[in-house]
C-alpha cells in the first residue's frame, strides 16, 4: 500500500473530528473520500499533510511513519495536495506558477543560484521542460505565459493540479476538483485524472459530484461523524445500508 493510517483519530477539545480511521490507498489507484457535510474529510487531509498533528494513530507513506512531520517534509516525501479555493500565485504566469510547484526538484543552495553556475543552469532548464511538458498534458500550453490570475476556473483548477504533479509527487490529494465546472470540464478533468492513474500518480479525491467518484475510483471510503462506515468499489459503495442511511437517502450526497 503506498499510504496507510492506522487507528487515527483527532480530538479538538471536546469535539471528536477522526475517531481511530484505518484506511489504506494502493499504489496505481483513484480512492475516493466522501461523506456527509461535516463527516471529517478536510480533517483527513490536514492530518495526512501534516498540516495538523494527530491526536492518536499513525500515518506511513511508503512503509515509512510521516505522521509528525512538518508539511514541507511530506511534500518532500511525495505528497502534494490541492484546495478547494484555488491557491495561485495570481501576479505569475501559469509557467511561473508550475515552476514555484517544481522547486523541490531545482532546488540547488543559494552559492550556486547566485553564481548561476552550470549544475544550476541545468536544473533550471530541466524544471523548464517539465513544467511544460506539465501543462501540455493538461491543456495548459498555450497559457504558458498568461498571468495566472486571468484564467478562467477550469484552468486555474487544472494549473493548482501542474503545480501539485511538479513536485515530483507520488500521490496527489485533490479537494473537490470538479467544483464548479461545467459537464463538458468535468468530462475533461475525469479523463485526466484517469491518465494519471494510468502514468505513476496515485489519486486521493473527496468530490461533491458523487455521479463522477462512483465512475472514476477504484476505491471509495466513507466517513460520517469522523468514522468510517464502509469501504468498497462504487457498486459496494453504493448498496451499503449505513451509507444510504448516513446520507438520508440523498440523490447527490454532499463531500
Amino acid at each position: 500500500m503506498l499510504l496507510e493510517l492506522r487507528s487515527v483519530s483527532r480530538r479538538f477539545g471536546g469535539l471528536q473530528a477522526v475517531a481511530d480511521l484505518s484506511m489504506t490507498v494502493a499504489a496505481g489507484s483513484i480512492h475516493g473520500l466522501i461523506g456527509p457535510n461535516g463527516a471529517g474529510k478536510s480533517t483527513v487531509f490536514n492530518l495526512i499533510t501534516g498540516v495538523i498533528r494527530l491526536s492518536a494513530g499513525e500515518i506511513l507513506f511508503k512503509r515509512e511513519r510521516i505522521s509528525g512531520l512538518p508539511p514541507s517534509e511530506i511534500c518532500r516525501r511525495g505528497i502534494a495536495r490541492t484546495f478547494q479555493a484555488t491557491a495561485l500565485f495570481r501576479e505569475y504566469t501559469v509557467l511561473q506558477n508550475v515552476l514555484v510547484g517544481a522547486h523541490r526538484l531545482a532546488a540547488a543552495g543559494l552559492a550556486p543560484a547566485l553564481a548561476w553556475s552550470g549544475p544550476y543552469r541545468e536544473r533550471e532548464r530541466r524544471a523548464r521542460e517539465r513544467g511544460r511538458a506539465l501543462l501540455e498534458s493538461l491543456g495548459l500550453a498555450a497559457a504558458a505565459d498568461q498571468v495566472a490570475g486571468q484564467l478562467p476556473h477550469r484552468d486555474q483548477k487544472a494549473l493548482a493540479l501542474a503545480m501539485a504533479l511538479a513536485t515530483g509527487a507520488e500521490l496527489v490529494i485533490l479537494d473537490e476538483p470538479l467544483a464548479g465546472l461545467t459537464d463538458q470540464e468535468k468530462a475533461d478533468t475525469i479523463a485526466g485524472l484517469r491518465r494519471l492513474r494510468d502514468g505513476t500518480v496515485t489519486v486521493l479525491l473527496v468530490e461533491h459530484d458523487m455521479r463522477a467518484v462512483m465512475g472514476l475510483c477504484d476505491t471509495v471510503t466513507v466517513l460520517d461523524h469522523g468514522v468510517r462506515i464502509a469501504e468498497g468499489t462504487p457498486r459496494e459503495i453504493q448498496t451499503n445500508p449505513a451509507v444510504i442511511e448516513a446520507y438520508l437517502g440523498a440523490e447527490e450526497p454532499g463531500a
